[in-house]
């Protein structure tokens, strides 16, 4: 008899130890405005050497990066050092414009909110030695039909472009500046492609796998990367100059973080921005500035149909809309990630003052849900199940 695959092996570990006999890890930390009320963690974080995964294990959360980075974005705002409104190339020192429309100003306000006609048509991953620049100076990253402004068009390019800003406002590199701005004041143990997370927290990175168990991320084998950037000319990050190429450290999906941490920052939302935010700012954050109409936008087959800056709503009633893992239509406001095979989520419902954070790995590309747009797997881990 052959002996058994590796993946065999580790799925049937995981059926020995009273976990779910499938690849992957389960994350869920539900909590209140007072702290964690409930914990659920399932699999391993690494299977190859069957370390069972924890919540306070980083994983790379994917799009739920784009609600942190929005909250560094409001910290400058909250100090003057951005404005929502003023027009990005004022920043950037070069003109952002959609080739289609020269003369309509381009501002954070609309890259957060994936109005600024962007598009994903080009390659939102620009390695070191490139500008972000000549990236969007192609007219395939711009949608030609629509004007900035209007309609919504879910886009990872537009992230790249808010960190080049944050970057040439404050003239800090954006790892660095998201470790000032959000986790030092949150007191987070969390970073943008594994640069400024302590070593403990590096050695328990979740490692992530697709639905087969082949590794297609973050395998550190207990040691932060060498390069933490995409860099095939090689690593040296001394001559970067702040505002350049936003898109080194994956402000779109790449921040790295435990499902705990994760909850933190839904608590803060939950009790009014705690001293981290300003009531208005945290009001302008979360009141979202587009709705679906059934022709303003791409809802992604319902999935967006509400969406504030890097916050989505969800439970919208419109037809078309499937925005609802949770199937009991109560308001909630988050973000949902997906890639690498990871599914996560941060939703909270303020009206019950309470939330959950989430993620699993492993998530197979077919793996329809039964009441909503998500995977089945995020539907059981927003109701618990």
């Amino acid at each position: 008899m052959e002996a058994l695959s590796k993946l065999g092996s580790w799925t049937a570990a995981l059926a020995l130890a009273g976990c779910a006999a499938a690849p992957g890890a389960r994350v869920r930390v539900a909590f209140d405005r007072g702290g964690v009320t409930s914990v659920s963690a399932r699999g391993f974080a690494d299977p190859a050497t069957h370390r069972r995964v924890t919540a306070d294990d980083p994983v790379r959360v994917a799009s739920v990066s784009k609600l942190v980075v929005a909250l560094g974005v409001m910290r400058l705002v909250d100090t003057g050092t951005l404005d929502l409104d003023r027009d990005v190339s004022a920043y950037l020192g070069w003109p952002l414009r959609n080739p289609a429309y020269p003369d309509t100003p381009i501002t954070l306000r609309l890259l957060l909110s994936h109005r600024s006609s962007l598009t994903d048509s080009v390659d939102y991953a620009i390695p070191l030695g490139q500008t972000l620049r000549a990236t969007v100076a192609d007219p395939k990253a711009w949608d030609a039909a629509h004007a900035p402004g209007g309609r919504f068009h879910y886009t990872n390019l537009n992230f790249p472009v808010v960190a080049s800003v944050m970057e040439a406002a404050a003239g800090e590199r954006f790892d660095r500046l998201m470790v000032r701005l959000v986790f030092v004041p949150l007191k987070l143990d969390a970073c943008f492609n594994w640069t400024t997370c302590g070593d403990a927290k590096v050695a328990r990175a979740v490692v992530l796998i697709d639905a087969k168990g082949a590794v297609l991320r973050d395998d550190l084998k207990g040691a932060r990367p060498a390069c933490p950037v995409l860099a095939p000319q090689g690593c040296d990050l001394s001559a970067y100059r702040p505002g350049d190429n936003g898109a080194l450290f994956s402000p779109q999906g790449g921040l790295r973080i435990s499902a705990r941490d994760l909850s933190a920052i839904g608590r803060m939302l939950l009790n009014g921005g705690e001293g981290f935010l300003s009531p208005a700012s945290l009001t302008t954050l979360t009141t979202p500035v587009w709705t679906y109409d059934g022709a303003n936008g791409e809802s992604e087959r319902g999935f967006y149909c509400a969406y504030a800056l890097a916050v989505q709503t969800l439970a919208s009633r419109a037809p078309g809309c499937r925005d609802d893992p949770f199937g009991d239509a109560r308001p909630r406001i988050g973000h949902a990630g997906e890639a690498y095979g990871v599914r996560s989520g941060l939703w909270i419902n303020r009206a019950a003052k309470r939330g959950v954070a989430y993620f699993a790995t492993a998530v197979p590309d077919s793996d329809p849900g039964k009441r909503s747009a998500f995977t089945l797997t995020e539907e059981r881990l927003a109701r618990g199940r």
